[in-house]
């Protein structure tokens, strides 16, 4: 069958709606330094304020500003609310160490999208990454050189079946931007493994800047794998780990390991121990569907949702088998990141 050639306001519909699609295309992932020739810097918005100065728990709120809590992991278990400042940040994940913070945003335009913001001890911008997906999940190594962030690229949750995911990693010291991790050279089991539907995410990092540990997911199964950055090589540890989070002194990591099947309540934290790869389970008995942050050596903070819909608290468990009761630290909140005072 022939069609009709289209009419002369057709074919002006059709060019500019494929101009659109191919600019959308070409600013899918650009990197914007803090500073040079018609780039700019823009301040959090709260003078004085610095990952120095304002040592202590940083958390998102309901509206997604990030505030700064005083807090003593050693001394009482709630953070003072009332003492909170606002950082002028609007995030919908932050963490922050030695001295560099991470911001991820959803960012406007034809499509979901998130703009990766890389910040200062000022928390002031030093650059940004526009990359496509839903925000997710952001961490930053010890020393503050490396920077990871995973988002959605389709799906919302991490207890279905059928979402996909976007991991990338940006070294601030060299500008070295990797798109997307599935590039790795992944071992299962020692052998070298190929499948179109490897997904990673929830990266964290050791303290050489070099090694870090994330989920990988193929095949239905979950595995909890370490990663090389210098060989871009990764091997898994063991199955049914993720969302990972290495210990203060790096000889643990936090995951949360899938006890029940389905959607309904699947998940309990764990803590294994890398030299013995021994597993504990937690007081902490609910599902908790967040990447843990370490409060210090013997503490896990993560959130949970709140009472009221849409929103989360931020709660504390030992990371050991200890019967103590999970607490609340902070209601109305989430995203947790201890800050210390000696920075």
């Amino acid at each position: 069958m022939t069609l009709p050639p289209l009419s002369l306001r057709a074919r002006i519909t059709a060019l500019t709606a494929a101009t659109a699609v191919l600019a959308a295309v070409a600013v899918g992932y650009t990197v914007q330094a803090a500073d040079g020739e018609g780039r700019t810097s823009a301040s959090a918005g709260a003078p004085g304020l610095t990952l120095d100065n304002a040592p202590g728990l940083y958390h998102g709120s309901r509206k997604g500003d990030v505030l700064s809590t005083p807090y003593s992991p050693s001394g009482t278990r709630a953070a003072d609310r009332a003492q909170s400042k606002k950082t002028g940040l609007s995030c919908h994940r932050f963490y922050a160490s030695g001295r560099t913070a991470v911001c991820i945003a959803s960012h406007p335009g034809l499509s979901q999208k998130t703009k990766v913001t890389v910040l200062d001890r000022r928390l002031e911008t030093r650059e940004s990454v526009v990359v496509g997906g839903i925000p997710n999940r952001a961490r930053v190594s010890p020393s503050g050189r490396m920077v990871a962030w995973t988002l959605f690229v389709s799906g919302d949750s991490y207890a279905s079946s059928s979402f996909s995911t976007r991991s990338g990693i940006l070294d601030t010291r060299t500008g070295y931007l990797i798109k997307n991790v599935e590039t790795l050279q992944l071992y299962i089991e020692g052998r070298r493994y190929h499948a179109p539907d490897v997904n990673y995410w929830g990266i964290t990092f050791a303290d050489d800047d070099n090694r870090f540990y994330a989920t990988v997911a193929t095949k239905g199964k979950t595995y909890l794998v370490e990663g090389d950055m210098k060989s871009w090589k990764a091997r898994t540890l063991r199955q049914n780990a993720e969302c990972p989070s290495l210990s203060p002194d790096g000889t643990r990591i936090a995951f949360k390991k899938r006890v029940r099947k389905g959607t309904q309540d699947p998940w309990r934290l764990h803590v294994l121990d890398l030299r013995t790869m021994r597993e504990t389970p937690l007081a902490e008995t609910r599902s908790v569907d967040d990447q843990a942050a370490w409060v210090d050596d013997s503490t896990l903070a993560y959130a949970l949702p709140g009472r009221t819909k849409g929103t989360s608290d931020i709660w504390t468990v030992p990371a050991d088998a200890s019967p103590t009761e999970p607490a609340l630290l902070m209601s109305d909140a989430s995203s947790p990141s201890m800050v210390p005072g000696t920075m």
